[in-house]
């Protein structure tokens, strides 16, 4: 050790070889020891004599970079990544009506974004079938197309250990949970099928996947609800950098164009009402006549790499995650603050652990869903990071796709990293008419933005219970 100095629970140290950092607190920090002597040396002396706590780093996180190498999708515009981005960049629409189907006559709102053309068998092992479920089965296309895209199959334990999965879930399969109450309230205990519960854990997506696929590392599952895809991503990303994995499958899934799911957004009021004879035009992200958000369908799994592993093994190398910024409003249990505050922190802080400015990015992916709230306070909220009258180039997927809930993140994330990879930036549909403080540089109508360099982008996604989360990707320098 070069040097400790202070009193008894008040101590900062630095170790050989590390660079001097001091850290005046209860805690002790060790950093960057690649030597074992110097970490036991450290321990031995902080705890039996100072009865400190030790944290320990052998590797400084922003040493070990993150890139984006394998894509999978399923969205009300197709199943796979192509025909999704080839209909969102040519400003094609998935919304659909679900008037006359059993269960929705009633709904005050009858459009929603429906996947089509999805067939389970095609994906799901068959002796998986009778223990899964719809949300779970979007996962195991998603992942297997991510993995078949950056031609990932680990062969070796050591590689399966370095290989996590990180995918998450909004509210799961609400109707399983409720189909099966019912059989139990009428016939009894022997109506309850034995796999009722794996069938219906949010944290089972993931669980399927690494058993799948023999991911051994990290098997983590995120639910913080219209975030859930976005905080999916970034703690993968956190996982890679603070070395517990290598690879990482990150996104969301959601299957949740049910009755039940239908009933309980349009009793809060949340679900557009105005344009059920108009599916196409239901989705109005910071249009003047939004009435409400459309309910979607579908995931996106993306897989995470270290950039000198992606590289060593010569992958695709389509964005590099350079920043993750998570934030709680401490408002209300739906509705974010009037200034946006909370969501403008999110952003705040991505950019700050991607080392970034904000002039260095040249688009918001934004969450907006078509509420009057929400919109307007994410608007107030980039105009609070990037400046009143920025020209970062704004847009929201949802016109095309609808709010697909616990998946909206991973489905916004993987557009976001896209129009980076591409230098296109997709269009807000149905945007024609803007309030007066919509004062944004919004990418409007059905023709996207192209010719100019998307150098990084930002992705946000905000869900119920005030919680927040931004991503940042760039091009891989």
């Amino acid at each position: 050790m070069k040097g400790y100095y202070g009193s008894l629970r008040t101590l900062a140290i630095w170790v050989i070889p590390s660079t001097e950092h001091k850290f005046p607190a209860e805690h002790a920090v060790v950093q960057n020891c690649d030597a074992l002597a110097s970490i036991l040396v450290a321990i031995r002396i902080l705890y039996y004599h100072y009865q400190a706590v030790v944290y320990i780093s052998s590797t400084p996180m922003d040493e070990r970079r993150v890139v984006v190498t394998g894509l999978g999708a399923v969205t009300p515009l197709g199943v796979g990544v192509k025909e999704t981005w080839t209909r969102l960049v040519a400003g094609e629409c998935g919304v659909v009506s679900v008037a006359g189907e059993s269960g929705f006559e009633t709904m005050p709102s009858q459009v929603a974004g429906r996947v089509k053309g999805f067939d389970a068998s095609q994906w799901v092992p068959k002796q998986d079938t009778s223990k899964t479920t719809p949300f779970m089965h979007y996962a195991y296309a998603a992942a297997q197309m991510a993995l078949t895209d950056a031609n990932w199959f680990p062969a070796t334990d050591a590689q399966r250990h370095r290989s996590g999965v990180c995918v998450g879930s909004g509210i799961g399969c609400i109707d399983e949970i409720a189909s099966t109450a019912l059989s139990f309230h009428e016939k009894g205990l022997k109506r309850v099928s034995p796999f009722f519960v794996p069938r219906t854990l949010v944290n089972m997506a993931a669980g399927n996947l690494s058993i799948r696929h023999g991911f051994q590392g990290p098997n983590h599952s995120v639910s913080t609800a219209c975030a859930t895809g976005a905080h999916s991503i970034g703690d993968a990303f956190r996982f890679i950098q603070y070395g517990d994995a290598d690879v990482m499958l990150a996104g969301g899934t959601e299957a949740s164009i049910t009755p039940l799911s239908f009933a309980g957004f349009c009793r809060a009021k949340s679900l557009v009402t105005k344009f059920n004879d108009r599916p196409e035009e239901a989705c109005r992200p910071f249009d003047e006549d939004r009435d409400g958000f459309v309910m979607g369908e579908g995931a996106a799994v993306l897989l995470l790499e270290e950039f000198e592993h992606a590289k060593a093994r010569g992958a695709t190398m389509y964005a590099e995650v350079r920043g993750y910024g998570l934030t709680g409003d401490a408002n209300h249990i739906t509705s974010p603050p009037e200034d946006g505050n909370g969501a403008a922190r999110a952003m705040k802080r991505a950019l700050e652990t991607a080392g970034m400015r904000p002039e260095d990015v040249d688009y918001v992916n934004a969450h907006a869903t078509g509420t009057m709230l929400g919109d307007l306070a994410e608007t107030r909220a980039i105009q609070s990071v990037f400046g009143p009258d920025s020209k970062v180039a704004v847009s929201s997927t949802k016109g095309a796709v609808g709010h697909l809930l616990g998946a909206a993140g991973a489905v916004e994330a993987l557009f976001t990293l896209l129009a980076v990879h591409h230098d296109i930036i997709p269009p807000t549909l149905n945007l024609n008419k803007l309030g007066p403080e919509f004062t944004l540089n919004y990418v409007r109508g059905k023709e996207s933005l192209r010719g100019n360099p998307v150098r990084a982008a930002v992705s946000n996604s905000f869900g119920f219970g005030g919680t927040n989360a931004s991503l940042v990707f760039s091009k891989v320098n």
